[in-house]
């Protein structure tokens, strides 16, 4: 069983106008229609959030990687120059 809770919540005039006429066209309650807009909206939010998270993980790689490479090139560099 859900647990629901209760939110009092303003839309915008645009946007209440929008849910009203979509949810309608879904043969959506409103409750269940911004339910699963808020859901939909959490989870692309996550993803951004993940995405954002590997970048920076995979810049870190990516900088240490590059870090080793000028190392080498300045060994290089002191023994033949």
């Amino acid at each position: 069983m859900r647990y629901m809770k209760t939110l009092c919540l303003k839309l915008e005039q645009r946007i209440f106008q929008e849910t009203e006429e979509l949810s309608g066209k879904m043969e959506s309650s409103r409750n269940r229609y911004i339910n699963q807009a808020i859901d939909f909206y959490n989870k692309i939010q996550k993803r951004k959030m993940l995405e954002k998270k590997i970048f920076a993980k995979e810049s870190e790689l990516v900088r240490e990687e590059s870090m080793k490479v000028l190392a080498e090139f300045d060994s290089f560099a002191v023994r033949y120059l």
